[in-house]
């Protein structure tokens, strides 16, 4: 590997360190970094904060003030963009600072970028090199890929489980099942995703509030599947609904004047086409797109979870393995429904990863999709 080499890893890694300073935030857009290096020295750093903003090529410009850039070399976690939305284009900015070389993470899949950004630059004269550290800003902005091409959120399922198997005792006790470590990184993810989605049961089970009170980081949008509308309207989601943007999905028989109950009390109410006499999941998830939410945290119980891998709306899985052992014929599992009748019908994932968090295991891993 050559000097040069060695200098783009180290400079990507540190524009990616800069792009995850927007996790959660940036939504539906990606998370992006940028570094601009001249004469061996970094003179300025910079990285997308928001949807909205400026991003981050923008940011680093501003970042080096005074400096003069030309002919420095900037390390972009992403291609930048080459068309107008509610920023000017970033590749313009770029030749505009001549800049002399720029140094590319991950291709922007994005169908209004792919490519001409970097077309636009090498037309300029300048210098690109792309495909540096291409795996972690893929990584990296994995809800942003897939939405941006398919308009469907990214959807991870989350659950927490004794080690047999178990996320309640039989007389239907779960808190608290994992590790206090683990309930708050899943309230990080509860920041990072853009909603969170729960069944009617886990409402009536548990009346929660589902929203970020173990760290500092914003609330996701809480979606409720409810065929018949059973969410009662003393739930705490209803009853904050005009503080934390609350939905729920009901079917077209759900009854008309709870309908108007829950939009006098803040409530989103989307009638969705019913499946099986319950909310089509994937019609749902298809709706929530077009909101332009583009992830969903899926913390719903065994019924919600069972229906969501049938409909095939699951991306990643993420379990919270907790050390303990609960036992018992009754006792509920993460996955409900009737299950497969044979091995080679279960879902099976891949890129699977297992680390300690607290006294807990983590394990994540990816559904795998049939070619």
């Amino acid at each position: 590997m050559t000097d040069r080499n060695q200098e783009d890893l180290r400079y990507m890694q540190m524009a990616l360190d800069m792009a995850k300073l927007g996790r959660g935030y940036t939504n539906p857009n990606p998370m992006v970094g940028a570094v601009i290096v001249k004469d061996g020295q970094v003179i300025a750093k910079g990285y997308h904060h928001c949807c909205g903003q400026g991003h981050a090529e923008v940011e680093a410009f501003k970042d080096a003030g005074n400096q003069d850039v030309t002919g420095a070399t900037i390390y972009v976690t992403l291609e930048p963009c080459s068309h107008y939305g509610k920023t000017p284009p970033c590749a313009d900015k770029i030749i505009e600072k001549k800049i002399g070389r720029v140094v590319v993470g991950a291709l922007d899949p994005n169908p209004l970028v792919a490519g001409r950004g970097i077309e636009k630059i090498r037309n300029a004269g300048i210098e690109v090199t792309t495909g540096v550290l291409a795996e972690e800003s893929i990584k990296l902005n994995e809800i942003f890929m897939k939405y941006i091409v398919n308009k469907e959120p990214f959807v991870l399922y989350k659950s927490a489980m004794s080690l047999d198997g178990k996320i309640a005792t039989a007389s239907g006790e779960s808190q608290w099942i994992s590790c206090e470590a683990s309930r708050k990184e899943v309230h990080e993810l509860r920041h990072q995703y853009m909603a969170i989605m729960v069944g009617s049961q886990t409402v009536l089970d548990d009346d929660p509030m589902l929203n970020c009170r173990l760290i500092e980081g914003k609330d996701p949008i809480r979606v409720v599947v409810d065929s018949s509308l059973r969410i009662p309207m003393t739930a705490r989601l209803v009853k904050t609904a005009r503080d934390i943007r609350t939905i729920v999905a009901c079917t077209p028989t759900a009854d008309e004047k709870k309908i108007k109950d829950l939009q006098n009390a803040g409530v989103e109410v989307l009638i969705i086409e019913a499946k099986d006499g319950h909310v089509d999941l994937k019609k749902l998830t298809e709706e929530l797109g077009r909101m332009q939410i583009d992830s969903i945290l899926l913390e719903g119980g065994a019924t919600l979870a069972a229906a969501a891998f049938g409909a095939g709306i699951i991306d990643k899985v993420q379990m919270y393995i907790a050390p303990k052992i609960i036992g018992g014929k009754t006792s509920r599992t993460p996955v409900g429904g009737k299950g497969v009748e044979h091995l080679s019908d279960a879902w099976q994932l891949k890129d699977i990863t297992a680390r300690n968090i607290g006294n807990d295991i983590c394990t994540t891993g990816y559904i795998r999709r049939e070619a």
